[in-house]
């Protein structure tokens, strides 16, 4: 991929297409291109297969999908389903359509199965049940991981497919009805501390163990990737730490400076009791992730006081 080759960036102004802009901007990469939602509906294949037939993107970074929370997910499961099935397939199968030379599609962790030995490895997927509170999203997912590989056996068209792990930064959603869990904390003890609030409740028991990625270092990883990689098998990428939601919180009210107590509603679900990926695979070609997880978490704390 050349400095100057025309990239596509699809969802570039969600939490991770954002990054990935941000990245190829400061490596020197100048041909970008882009479409806001408005301007095209990924869910729409005819629109979508003009753009490629216009603009002949020659690489492709697919960060576009609905995302969102346990709240979100159980919601909307219809909406995660379709909608995600829909924009994977338009896009990858124009961009095959249309001579792209390289696809670098993102999953999620979450396609593994709830129960999986930990830390995951990239060998666990369709190895048991999923997570309920997640399944419509991590189905969506799993099945743009097969179309990737279908389309790289039958047609020799280069997908590869990176699974990163929970992931947090600047541009993320704040939204306490959809968003994720670690800029959902941010925003409950931010208001709980203006509100000078004698505690906070938070889903779950606290027991459970996630691990975080700065959106920034899976940006990195990335670009390292599409330059490196050419594996028709998925590729985990994260930190390979995990800690409890409850060290979490912590960790948020003492960034945050909430001085209030913290309580755990265990009538709420928890989903996937442990989930931490096996990073060894993208770890022996050469990428390490750079942002530890207070660091990345004072940066969006940062990034949310001046942009709420």
């Amino acid at each position: 991929m050349q400095y100057t080759d025309k990239i596509y960036v699809a969802g570039h102004l969600g939490l991770v297409g954002s990054a990935i802009v941000r990245k190829l901007r400061d490596e020197g990469y100048t041909n970008l291109v882009y479409r806001s939602i408005d301007e095209l509906d990924l869910t729409n294949q005819v629109a979508v297969n003009e753009f490629f037939e216009r603009e002949r993107p020659e690489y492709v970074f697919d960060a576009a999908a609905r995302v969102g929370g346990i709240h979100a997910n159980r919601t909307y499961p219809a909406e995660f389903l379709y909608q995600n099935l829909m924009i994977q397939n338009n896009l990858i199968h124009a961009a095959y359509r249309h001579g792209v030379k390289k696809f670098l599609f993102l999953g999620s962790s979450c396609i593994y199965p709830k129960f999986a030995p930990q830390p995951i490895k990239e060998e666990s997927l369709l190895g048991g049940a999923l997570e309920p509170t997640n399944e419509w999203y991590a189905i969506a997912k799993i099945a743009g991981v097969k179309m990737g590989q279908a389309y790289r056996r039958q047609y020799g068209f280069n997908v590869i497919s990176l699974m990163p792990t929970n992931l947090y930064g600047p541009g993320d959603n704040f939204d306490l009805e959809t968003s994720h869990v670690l800029p959902a904390l941010i925003r409950r003890f931010h208001e709980a501390k203006e509100a000078a609030a004698a505690s906070v409740t938070v889903w779950g028991t606290g027991t459970v163990r996630r691990e975080f990625l700065y959106v920034d270092d899976l940006a990195d990883a990335a670009l390292f990737l599409m330059l490196n990689y050419d594996d028709e098998g998925i590729i985990n990428v994260g930190t390979g730490i995990d800690i409890t939601i409850a060290e979490l919180c912590e960790l948020v009210r003492e960034v945050v400076g909430y001085g209030g107590v913290i309580s755990y509603d265990p009538s709420m679900p928890d989903g996937t009791p442990r989930k931490v990926l096996d990073v060894s695979r993208i770890n022996s070609l050469g990428w390490r992730p750079r942002i530890t997880l207070r660091s990345g978490i004072e940066a969006t704390y940062s990034w949310y006081l001046s942009n709420r």
